[in-house]
């Protein structure tokens, strides 16, 4: 079930649940990821930004991996571009098969971020791939960005953006941020405003910055419209865990058994995680048990 993330989404947008974003640099989270959806019955997308891409997740061995993997899987599986902001990572990810791009125009002014937004769409979705555009700005948590209400995605100008760029999902700026807040700081986010944008478009929306943001944040986001979350930092930061306290129990531990280790830590997080914001349970239904009709 190799898939761009449009349906799926439409699936979260129409029945008020959203679903998660995980970023994965290697075949152990790649693994994780798609055994966790398979076992919760829930889609799952699987992000990779451009660092992660030229660093170590290297779009021509994910794509392939990610793709031969959901295909042999009982629920929808995509693999999306994290904030792609030049076109040639954009275009090289579509051709290692990528099933989804995001164009992060953000930075830019209203007119230029739909001008870019709208090029990846005529690229995209000729070859039936999705796009997620961002209106707004979600910065950096370590620099206080989720509380510059100026980043924050303006109500008046979403349905136009929307409908002149074409995308296909809108990730939102309403006070969180990427990365790792402060020592003990919940992000206070916007809920009226989100709620205003639910209102206004017609799409499913995005929640970048997920990673600290709180359970009663996340849960109540996802109440108000939002139907993708992208989680990476707290992901990784268990995963770290998880090999440190697996290497301080049994420090002769073997590389695979190791790695075997940190996978399994990291179901239980994404699992966990997939019933919070309500996506398992929702690719299966009760087995009939009457006849079987020609």
């Amino acid at each position: 079930m190799y898939v761009s993330m449009k349906d799926m989404l439409q699936h979260a947008h129409d029945n008020n649940y959203a679903v998660m974003a995980i970023n994965v640099v290697n075949m152990e989270q790649v693994k994780a990821c798609i055994e966790s959806a398979e076992e919760e019955k829930s889609a799952v997308i699987l992000n990779v930004s451009p660092r992660q891409m030229k660093a170590h997740a290297y779009p021509y061995i994910i794509a392939p991996m990610v793709k031969n993997l959901a295909e042999s899987a009982g629920v929808p599986i995509a693999l999306n571009v994290d904030h792609g902001v030049n076109m040639e990572d954009i275009t090289k990810a579509i051709q290692c098969g990528y099933s989804s791009v995001m164009v992060d125009a953000s930075s830019y002014e209203f007119e230029e971020n739909i001008r870019r937004v709208r090029a990846v769409v005529s690229l995209a979705h000729a070859k039936g791939i999705s796009v997620e555009a961002e209106l707004g700005h979600v910065g950096v948590a370590a620099d206080a960005d989720g509380e510059n209400t100026d980043y924050y995605t303006n109500v008046a100008q979403a349905r136009e953006f929307v409908e002149r760029s074409g995308c296909d999902c809108l990730a939102v700026a309403v006070g969180t941020a990427h990365g790792s807040y402060p020592k003990d700081r919940i992000p206070k986010l916007d809920f009226d405003r989100l709620k205003e944008l639910s209102k206004t478009i017609n799409v499913p929306l995005v929640l970048h910055g997920g990673s600290g943001a709180g359970e009663e944040n996340i849960t109540r986001a996802v109440a108000c419209g939002i139907n993708k979350i992208n989680v990476c930092t707290d992901l990784m930061n268990h995963a770290k865990t998880s090999l440190l306290r697996a290497l301080e129990e049994e420090p002769g531990i073997q590389y695979m058994e190791l790695n075997e280790r940190v996978e399994e830590s990291m179901k239980d997080f994404i699992k966990a995680y997939m019933r919070l914001i309500g996506s398992n349970n929702r690719y299966t239904f009760e087995k009939h048990t009457g006849p079987e009709f020609d």
